[in-house]
């Protein structure tokens, strides 16, 4: 199989996408327990739907109405909040540009910083589409506000979530979440069980 079994796992995620935050409520749990680590690697869905001709699930005729039933469902199953936030979907390029932007100077902020986002927008129902609002959640995991702001303008940090975004869709990736184990796929909340196996087995 391709990879190396010591090699992190690749953790694709949009900030606004609800099965994104509840796969985050597992997958390090997941590797911790494989001796694994996870690259957590934030893109922008909307850039693939573009591709694949999709739309946000919620805004989909019945499916809709079910997802927004599974989402209270799957969060109650797992012992972790869950508010729809309103607007919905947003932005989330200042929370993209910001996880690269802490990642490049300290990974495991970055990944406390992600899980916030994550927490502020369905744990709380709050908006993160704000620059604001992404720079006081990095302040809160130890970030330095000012210099983070001046950053989410950068040409440089805006082309790498765009880079980012591009090697998601150069590696297959189309929806969140979608997670990479030594170079299977697995897309979705619910394949954090096979993620579990397979990295138990060596896959099958």
């Amino acid at each position: 199989m391709p990879g190396s079994q010591d090699a992190p796992i690749d953790f694709y995620i949009d900030f606004s996408s609800p099965y994104g935050y509840l796969a985050g409520h597992g997958i390090d749990e997941i590797a911790e327990k494989h001796g694994r680590e996870v690259m957590w690697r934030p893109f922008l869905l909307g850039v693939v739907f573009a591709i694949t001709g999709q739309s946000p699930l919620t805004s989909q005729p019945m499916r809709g109405a079910y997802a927004l039933h599974d989402f209270q469902r799957s969060a109650r199953a797992i012992n972790i909040p869950f508010v729809m936030p309103d607007p919905f979907p947003v932005l989330t390029l200042a929370a993209g540009r910001a996880y690269y932007w802490l990642h490049d100077r300290d990974p495991d902020m970055a990944k406390r910083f992600a899980k916030s986002v994550y927490h502020r927008m369905f744990g709380e129902g709050g908006d993160i589409s704000k620059p604001a609002a992404i720079v006081a959640i990095a302040e809160a995991c130890g970030a330095d506000g000012a210099e983070l702001a001046d950053a989410l303008t950068d040409p440089a940090i805006k082309e790498r979530l765009k880079a980012e975004t591009q090697a998601a869709i150069d590696r297959g990736v189309f929806g969140s979440p979608f997670t990479i184990v030594d170079g299977e796929p697995f897309w979705g909340a619910d394949r954090l069980e096979q993620v579990d196996k397979w990295l138990g087995c060596g896959g099958w």
